[in-house]
């Protein structure tokens, strides 16, 4: 049985800023404001936990295995200019992910549909919000041109949180996945979609008639936790969405993720962990959340390579199809690779 949270109750972090009103644009966007801290366990203590340092006292400075080289080369500059020039958005940049300049070396990105402004607050996301512009509907084709453009093999496509559209932006999402496939027949497609919460359950199922290779949703953090760090969602919503997910079409694979470094404990993570499997989900994604700005939630933990291996371990052991675990490991980190291993892990 999944288990309840103690309490009830996209996109880590930098190469845009997202904090300033768009000029010639109905977008409003703002600044995140400062989070409530919920008092952090005392199990969080570690040996990376600096002498004298308070126990759930904000760290500062980041361990050496958290340097990224800044993003300079050549195919960098390329994909800047053909998203540009497809009037696209992606999660890499809105969301100053620290593995941009390592994916777009490689012709590798993440697509961020339904605009760059989100309608929820999120105290770890980079990404901008405020009131959204209106859908652009030809933006499935502009981005399965893209797609064909980088010769692409697997489609990651995510998007802002839209509560302002009567199906969350499920229909947009259905369309996008098919004009890809109808330009690329044998490219896969992953998405990372919002939890949907409050709307019809007919959205889910809308989005899933599109046949999606994966279906991810990020749980993103312990439910002890969500009124703080994801205070516009519920940890069981999302956890039924994957499954849900799963039932409407068994042949899809579902995947999900979480943040180390908000404040969890190492039990807390191992319950998410057991929910995630009672919720059939296949593939797991573990990383360390970097803070986008002072104003966003505070690192609390710096957990070590050595520790997200042990979480590695135990993913492994509870039955997870496919553990990507590790302090810069991202919901599509690697996607493509993460999908085809499993795929030949399943074979064997």
């Amino acid at each position: 049985m999944l288990a309840m949270p103690c309490a009830p109750d996209k996109c880590m972090n930098p190469v845009t800023s997202m904090g300033m009103q768009q000029s010639g644009s109905r977008s409003s966007v703002s600044r995140m404001t400062t989070p409530t801290i919920i008092p952090i366990l005392e199990a969080n203590q570690s040996a990376n936990q600096p002498a004298g340092k308070q126990v759930g006292e904000p760290m500062t400075g980041k361990p050496s295995w958290l340097k990224v080289r800044a993003p300079m080369s050549k195919e960098y500059r390329q994909l800047v200019e053909l998203m540009r020039g497809q009037k696209l958005n992606t999660v890499c940049e809105e969301a100053s992910c620290p593995n941009i300049g390592e994916c777009w070396k490689h012709g590798s990105a993440t697509f961020m549909i339904l605009g760059r402004v989100c309608t929820r607050t999120c105290a770890f996301c980079d990404v901008g919000t405020g009131r959204p512009d209106p859908v652009d509907i030809s933006e499935p084709q502009h981005l399965a041109d893209a797609a064909a453009a980088m010769k692409l093999k697997h489609v990651v496509i995510t998007s802002v949180d839209r509560d302002d559209l009567p199906d969350g932006g499920a229909a947009h999402y259905a369309a996008t996945i098919r004009a890809v496939k109808e330009r690329l027949p044998e490219t896969t497609v992953e998405v990372l979609t919002p939890d949907f919460q409050r709307k019809p359950s007919s959205c889910l199922d809308t989005l899933m008639a599109a046949h999606p290779e994966i279906f991810n949703h990020n749980l993103e953090t312990v439910p002890r936790l969500y009124r703080s760090v994801r205070p516009g969602a519920r940890y069981f919503t999302s956890l039924r969405l994957l499954q849900r997910a799963k039932e409407i079409d068994p042949n899809a694979v579902t995947k999900s993720g979480i943040m180390l470094g908000l404040g969890e404990a190492r039990d807390e993570v191992l319950q998410v962990l057991d929910d995630m499997r009672e919720a059939g989900i296949d593939i797991l994604t573990v990383g360390q959340y970097l803070r986008p700005s002072v104003k966003h939630h505070p690192v609390m933990k710096y957990w070590t390579p050595e520790e997200f291996e042990d979480i590695k371990y135990l993913a492994e052991k509870k039955g997870f199809g496919m553990v990507a675990c590790g302090p810069l490991v991202r919901s599509s980190f690697h996607a493509e690779d993460v999908f085809a291993a499993l795929k030949l892990s399943r074979r064997g």
